[in-house]
């Protein structure tokens, strides 16, 4: 028999199949993963505990226990296959965690009463769906000690030719990554919009953009330069000709990330607490 928990807003987790994953170059995920799957077992819950590098499409559910570039693999991976995931932070800022280490037998016991909701969150895709992304997808010329000049169609409109150190097409997830860092905006993660944003461009008026999530964007660069880098969510790269046009859209599935009802843990606390936001300097 099926053991479906429905949350408090309806949304339903199946513990079927129980995956709990933990980065194997975390000291201290694997002990954390083995408390989990303890506190599972005590509620009749099997789980199994794989590593990272085991992301398994029968899995009905995901625990992630790393940092926020673990829950990133993961969530690339499961989107596809509609998989819910929970992140539990291990590493140091955890924008996409729900809770810490500290809090895990918590966080299975909120999952367990149903204190939790089930977010889709846009993705967006490049080259046909080569490179999918829940924060962003960065573009950037060979040699990282030259401009590239990068123009910018957004429905086959030119909008823009930015000469900049690269550019960055990000998800409203993303925009506290590196698109925060490059200046752009912060986005509520339940919008749906694309941000483009500029590295270190060489003019005062390029501009950070947001679009809707449903218009195709286009970037060419010109002729002379070498060759662009491609990444997403900075952990996959290609390297691309000169003459090749980058399509980024919208992905065609949404990540699915489990939120918890935990104390301070919406989208605007999680702001205040890891951006430190009303907090007087101590020089």
């Amino acid at each position: 028999m099926s053991k479906v928990i429905k949350s408090v807003c309806n949304d339903e987790l199946n513990l079927d199949n129980v995956g709990i994953f933990y980065n194997k170059d975390n000291i201290k995920a694997q002990e954390v993963s083995e408390c989990v799957k303890t506190k599972l077992a005590e509620n009749q819950v099997n789980s199994k505990i794989y590593t990272t590098y085991e992301f398994s499409a029968g899995i009905t559910f995901a625990i992630i226990l790393g940092g926020d570039g673990t829950i990133l693999k993961a969530a690339r991976y499961y989107a596809e296959y509609n998989v819910p995931i929970l992140g539990i932070n291990l590493g140091r800022l955890g924008f996409l965690s729900q809770a810490k280490s500290s809090q895990a037998d918590k966080a299975v016991e909120c999952i367990l009463k149903g204190l939790f909701k089930i977010e889709s969150r846009t993705m967006i895709s490049a080259l046909d769906g080569k490179l999918n992304a829940l924060n962003d997808i960065v573009i950037k010329g060979e040699s990282f000690s030259r401009t590239s000049r990068l123009y910018v169609h957004i429905n086959d409109n030119i909008v823009c030719d930015y000469l900049a150190d690269g550019l960055i097409i990000s998800t409203p997830t993303g925009s506290t990554a590196y698109t925060l860092s490059a200046g752009g905006p912060i986005l509520s993660p339940s919008l749906d919009a694309i941000v483009i944003v500029p590295i270190c461009p060489h003019t005062m008026n390029a501009r950070p953009i947001v679009i809707p999530s449903h218009e195709i964007i286009k970037v060419t660069s010109s002729q002379n330069k070498p060759l662009l880098k491609i990444s997403a969510d900075g952990q996959n790269t290609l390297d691309l000709g000169i003459d090749e046009n980058i399509i980024i859209k919208k992905c065609d599935y949404k990540a699915r990330l489990v939120l918890l009802n935990l104390e301070k843990n919406s989208f605007y606390s999680v702001l205040k607490e890891k951006l430190h936001w009303g907090l007087s300097w101590k020089g």
